[in-house]
């Protein structure tokens, strides 16, 4: 049996809501900073995508997992929400990519 949100009580869903945006937040922060490290690109990558994955996982518990995918798929939304996941999908590959080419041009020199 799938576990849905709305068998949670409202005091556990606010809590793990809490506990997931912060930690977006925290992660998304901590990908920031550690750009500037010299392998800081695949970094940024990981933990800048973790905390969208988290901050969005947060939302799951407030209205439920089922409610908010319909919500992100509405017309309305659907161009932000296609344009979030494909930005958010090829981060982690164009920073690969990205830290080769660094790698390769600060070796030539």
């Amino acid at each position: 049996k799938v576990l849905d949100a709305s068998t949670l009580s409202f005091g556990t869903r606010v809590r793990w809501f809490a506990i997931c945006f912060v930690a977006g937040i925290v992660c998304s922060i901590l990908g920031t900073a550690l750009l500037w490290l010299p392998k800081g690109i695949k970094l940024f990558a990981v933990f800048y995508t973790l905390g969208n994955i988290a901050a969005l996982a947060s939302t799951c518990f407030l209205v439920g997992p089922l409610k908010q995918l319909k919500a992100m798929f509405e017309p309305k939304r659907l161009l932000a929400t296609v344009v979030m996941l494909v930005s958010m999908l090829s981060l982690l590959p164009l920073a690969k990519v990205f830290s080769f080419n660094l790698k390769a041009k600060s070796e030539a020199f």
